[in-house]
Parts: structure tokens; sequence; C-alpha cells
């Protein structure tokens, strides 16, 4: 969703779907924005946008996890969390933690890249939402992470640590810089981000966890403290709950802002953004008063086309958009290129057939964050018994309705899911005859993230999209929203299995908002 160029106020989320963990910068005109994107991809989704409002897509930062071996299967809630971008010496730069294996970075000359294999600025468990700061003023280059209890035992604190200006290691072993659990009810201490402004060190980081918890600012006039504190955003009376984690920006007017999400469940963080100002004391102040607005003034910037990143799809080329990301790091033949339009996908042959939450070939995009009909075509071509593929909504639960090959060798209809704690999927509907081997899928997904499917498979006249199956309640996973995916598989055996074709991917909005 976007907003009209014409119209003085915009809408939160200005990012209606899972954009987690937000980072952002300007630089010159541009403003850029990067995102936690865990196990998929690529990953570190790079956006753009000249207002703060309109948001495109134009690219990733990281084409391969690594170490590539801990990728092949998928890891959900693992991989990249909490980014930091950056802008110094004429490059852009990215650090984020790895909460298995330490600090990594990335930096580019252009925000499209080439980007910098990953580069291990400190390895260790636990250690997360690092953030570079060069002091221009004194030369000193900085960083200060959060910890993850389930890896290192250590939460609620920051540490910090004296930084090479390269930006490629870290000089000391790291300080305590602020102890969470010294500040009477501050709890979960995490995703801090780190900048110098007016002759103080500020530290902008959230607390109390992502549901329910609050943002805090903290400043000293030396990197290593001590800090004082002050909550500056908390949800109050509003509807945004544990408004949470992201970044400061200064438009070329002066005017501030800052970018934060919302946990909303199986859609995952949405993010918002809020005015901010300084009081007469020189802390920051959100929102309105400390609490998220759900619409504002626009920022003082020229007017711009309405923009959203990318949704639909027609594949040409055979190459999936920008929008797609697989569940691990992809292997060779998943995807087939070639001449004409639509996604040619290898039906893999996998042990875990009976589970798509263990396929590393599930191609995936985030779930719009606003009710929508979600709608693909998929052709079956020639292949083996058992071959399979469809399209699905994917989370700790999952459901997927798509075309399955026989042992007759003829082609059916076939929906299934899986509940949370089962590890085999289960039909959600009868199978049903498709004789020409191909489908219209739909999945339309209304409030509460309730999802109903529906299929033509154009075998009679006037009939049209046909139900299927029951309401199923799309389900987050830990950490990420549910995604949408197209997948082909088949059980293990031996030779090619077959190939599946999807064509005409289309997300449409059911409810726009004309005051976005």
């Amino acid at each position: 969703m976007s907003a009209a160029p014409d119209d003085p106020v915009y809408r939160n989320p200005v990012l209606d779907a899972d954009w987690s963990d937000p980072d952002v910068i300007r630089v010159g005109d541009d403003f850029h924005l990067t995102a936690s994107s865990f196990g998929r991809a690529p990953g570190l989704p790079l956006l753009h946008s000249r207002d703060l409002v309109n948001w495109t897509l134009v690219g990733h930062a990281l084409e391969r996890l690594e170490p590539e071996g801990e990728f092949t299967t998928p890891r959900h809630d693992c991989g990249v969390w909490a980014p930091a971008l950056r802008h110094h010496d004429g490059r852009f730069w990215i650090f984020w933690g790895d909460p298995d294996q330490g600090v990594f970075q990335v930096s580019a000359p252009e925000f499209r890249g080439p980007w910098t294999p990953p580069h291990l600025v400190k390895a260790g468990k636990g250690l997360i939402d690092p953030c570079p700061l060069w002091d221009d003023e004194t030369g000193e280059a900085y960083l200060v992470h959060a910890w993850a209890k389930s890896r290192s035992g250590v939460k609620n604190r920051l540490t910090g640590h004296r930084m090479h200006p390269h930006g490629t290691e870290l000089l000391d072993e790291g300080k305590v810089i602020i102890d969470g659990d010294r500040i009477p009810g501050w709890f979960t201490l995490e995703g801090p981000k780190l900048y110098k402004h007016d002759g103080w060190y500020w530290i902008l980081a959230p607390a109390g966890g992502v549901e329910t918890g609050w943002q805090g600012a903290f400043r000293s006039r030396s990197f290593f403290g001590p800090y004082e504190e002050k909550v500056v955003l908390e949800q109050k009376d509003t509807d945004v709950n544990g408004p949470h984690q992201g970044g400061w920006v200064r438009t070329p007017s002066g005017e501030d802002w800052f970018l934060h999400f919302q946990q909303r469940g199986a859609y995952g963080r949405v993010v918002h953004l809020q005015p901010m100002r300084w009081d007469d004391g020189g802390w920051p102040v959100i929102g309105d008063d400390g609490a998220p607005v759900a619409g504002h003034r626009r920022p003082d910037l020229p007017p711009q086309p309405p923009a959203a990143p990318a949704t639909d799809d027609d594949f040409p080329g055979g190459r999936p958009g920008r929008q797609w990301q697989w569940t691990a790091n992809p292997r060779d033949g998943w995807a087939t290129h070639h001449s004409a339009d639509g996604l040619r996908l290898t039906c893999v042959r996998t042990a875990d057939a009976h589970d798509l939450r263990a396929l590393p070939n599930v191609l995936t995009q985030r779930l719009p964050g606003a009710p929508c009909t979600v709608e693909v075509d998929l052709r079956l071509d020639d292949g083996e018994p058992g071959a399979r593929a469809g399209l699905a909504v994917l989370g700790d639960a999952y459901s997927w309705i798509g075309l399955e090959r026989g042992q007759d060798g003829a082609v059916r209809l076939v929906h299934r899911f899986a509940e949370t704690a089962a590890d085999h999927e289960r039909d959600a509907a009868p199978p049903r005859p498709a004789p020409d081997g191909r489908a219209r899928l739909r999945v339309d997904i209304g409030a509460g993230a309730r999802c109903r499917f529906s299929y033509d498979t154009g075998d009679g006249a006037g009939k049209g999209f046909r139900p299927s199956g029951q309401v199923f309640a799309a389900t987050p996973w830990r950490w990420v929203g549910a995604l949408l995916g197209l997948v082909a598989l088949a059980p293990t055996g031996q030779g090619h299995a077959g190939t599946a074709t999807f064509t005409q991917f289309r997300i449409r909005i059911q409810e726009k908002r004309a005051d976005r």
C-alpha cells in the first residue's frame, strides 16, 4: 500500500508487512532502509524512498547465508538478526548479528551494490543487534551490541567496543555500558542504534519485549558511559502494542523522524513512521508526546508517486522478482530460466515431502498486513507419480493447495495442512480431478489472517472458483510472520520427477485506505 502524492497526511503502517527490525539512513535526498531476513535467501533487503512514506524494494545485500553448510535447510529463527545500516567514508555499511556465529558486516560503494562478501567482525555466541558509529569529531570508531540469552545465557545489557576505523575488527574485549538489570522495571533491553548528536552519545534501544514493550533513549558524554535513560515511546492508550526497535533519520530541512516496528502476530513486524522532536532538556520526543500516531502530516519532502514493495509477478524469463526469497540457501536446478514468462520449478525429490516447513526449496514472500486475495496459475508438467506443486500459507502451522500426479498418472487438485505440533500434513479436503493438469489457485486472507482457499480447474463452464476445506488461521514462525510460498516437490526416488510452471501471481488488497 502507498500514499497518494497530493494527500497531506500519511497513515501507519507505512510498510504493512513483515519488515522486521528496520534501520534507516539518509544520503543526500535518498532514504535507505534494511531489515532482518533471518534464515531466508537472499537476505538483507534493500529499500529506497524519497519521502519516508512510499518505499520500493531495490535488491538485497546478502546473496547467500554463511557459513553455507549451516543454511542448507530452513532455520527460520536464525541467520540475519536486526541489522544496522550506516554510510561512512563514501560507502554503505550493514552490520548484523547471527546469534550462533557472531557479528558480520558487508559494505558497498552504492546502495544497490555490489556488496562485499560477509565479513566476520567478531565471533561469538549470542552477539546480536550490533550497531557501529564512526565519530567524526574524535576519529574514533565504536560498536554496541546486545545479547541473546538463548545462546549466551546473558540478556538485558548492552556491550560497547572500540572498533577499527576500517570496520573489520573490534579492538577490545568490550565493556557493559548499559545494564538493564540495574534500571528498575527494565527487562529484555536489545536492538540498540548508536548516534552522536549535540555532543552526546545516544543509544536508542527498546525493552520490555516486542509485543508489550517500549522504546528507550540513553545518553552519555562518553561512549563507555555512564548513561542516563528515558522512555520516549510507548503504547499508552493507542492500539500500537509494543512500539519497538527502529532508527532515527533527519530530513534535509531539519525534521526528525523515527521508524519502528509493531508486532502483529501472523503479519509479522509492520513498520510505522513517527514524528520526532527534541524537548527543552535535550531528549527526543517521539510520536504524540511519546505515544504512537496513527497518521500525521507528511514529512517536509517533495511529493512522490505512490510506491510499495512489489508483490505481483509474471516471472519474465522464468526469473522470480526481488520480493521472493528461498527458505534456505538455494541450489542449482530448483528454478529453470527460459525465454518465456512463467516460473518453472523442479519437483525436487525429498524425504520431507510430508512437511513443507522442512523444505529449503520453498519460494516465499511476505504476507500482506491488510486483507487481500492471492492468486496464481499452476500447470503440473510431465512428471512421475507423487510429483506435486502449489500455493502455501506457511508458518508454524501451514496449509497449501495445488496439483499432484497420482499413481495412475492422472493429475488431481489437492489441499493439505499441518498443525503446529504435527510432523505430517493431512488432507484439508478430498482430492478432486484436474483433467488438464492446470488450476488457478486462490487464497482470500481476511481479518486475523484467516485464510479461505479456493480453486478453478476449468473443468466446467461457469463454475469458476470453488471453495476448498475449512478456514485456516495463519500462524507466525518464531520472530517471523507467516509467508506466502510456491513449492514443487516429489517423494524420494530415482531420476527427474517433473516440473511445475507458475504464472500470473497476483495479490489484490481488498481494503484500500484513501487516507494513506
